[in-house]
């Protein structure tokens, strides 16, 4: 299950989590966001229940990024337990976002 985020609820979905979270940080305009868009739904419905997949459009929070200093996007940061694990900048292949998502887990 893929879920959207902003600057109104980051705090409930992301950093109160029981459950691992990838957040993606992109803009509509972004065309190596739009690339990996597909990738990212794909292993928000095979972990789902296992793993929370959050969309955060820059565009439209201001407070989350400025937060985790994206400079640029797309970018993947990977939570576990509220605290950033581990972090992917660009469009990437699946079995790099994968191999993140399994060493949260």
């Amino acid at each position: 299950m893929e879920v959207t985020v902003g600057d109104a609820n980051f705090k409930e979905v992301v950093l109160e989590s029981k459950l691992p979270v990838m957040v993606d940080f992109w803009a509509t305009w972004c065309g190596p966001c739009r690339m990996i868009s597909p990738i990212v739904e794909e292993l928000a419905r095979e972990y789902d229940g296992k793993v929370v997949v959050a969309k955060c459009n820059v565009d439209e929070a201001v407070e989350a990024p400025s937060t985790y200093g994206i400079r640029n996007i797309p970018t993947l940061l990977f939570f576990k337990n509220g605290e950033i694990k581990d972090k992917l900048v660009g469009s990437n292949p699946k079995a790099a976002i994968e191999e993140k998502l399994k060493a949260l887990l």
